[in-house]
């Protein structure tokens, strides 16, 4: 099972605060809209999202038929095929995608330590 590119989306108090601190380890913006509550920042192959009162807690993310540098794959595994392939193995969905529907969609689980895993498929 492929789920695509990965990143962490971090929950922030003041988007500028850490906007500074996350330059300062070597990240650039690369997408979002400061003023809007969002930025993606990358440094290398790692990407980090701050979102400000978007997200309830820091979510590991994952992007189906995106790669590392957020492009779309000519071939991927649709997240309709994970999320089958993860209720097959028994794992509980927060929610999910609508099985009927092709292209962008999303599936939202929680790890056993109280992460939530969010499965974000873009196209």
């Amino acid at each position: 099972m492929e789920l695509g590119a990965f990143s962490i989306s971090l929950n922030v108090k003041d988007i500028a605060a850490s906007q500074e601190f996350y330059e300062k380890l070597g990240f650039e913006p690369i997408g979002g809209v400061a003023e809007q509550g969002w930025l993606i920042l990358r440094s290398g192959t790692t990407t980090i999202g701050l979102f400000v009162g978007m997200i309830g807690s820091n979510t590991l993310t994952f992007n189906p038929g995106w790669d590392a540098a957020g492009q779309p794959l000519e071939s991927f595994q649709d997240i309709r095929e994970i999320q089958k392939h993860l209720k097959s193995e028994g794992v509980k969905l927060d929610t999910e995608a609508d099985e009927s529907t092709s292209g962008p969609a999303s599936v939202i689980l929680t790890d056993p330590d109280g992460n939530p895993v969010l499965l974000d498929q873009h196209v």
